[in-house]
């Protein structure tokens, strides 16, 4: 996953999305009940990742934890 990182958080619907890259034509699977994986459907890509009853699943959200299987790579851009 390459590009901008997007957090967007739904409070009323307590649902938490995570995005990286541009926005592209997509589809999503369930990976675990309630966290849903949204993939590039050219290059299978993960473009994000997306929470449902996000507050319920972190109980303390100062310290948060959740095991997702995506990896994302950080560079730093120097000018």
């Amino acid at each position: 996953m390459k590009g901008p990182m997007r957090v967007y958080y739904d409070e009323e619907g307590d649902f938490l999305e995570i995005s990286i890259g541009k926005p592209t034509k997509s589809h999503a699977e369930e990976v675990k009940p309630g966290i849903f994986l949204r993939f590039d459907d050219k290059t299978e890509e993960v473009k994000s990742v997306g929470i449902f009853n996000f507050k319920k699943r972190a109980k303390d959200l100062k310290d948060i934890k959740l095991d997702i299987p995506v990896e994302v790579n950080f560079s730093a851009i120097s000018s």
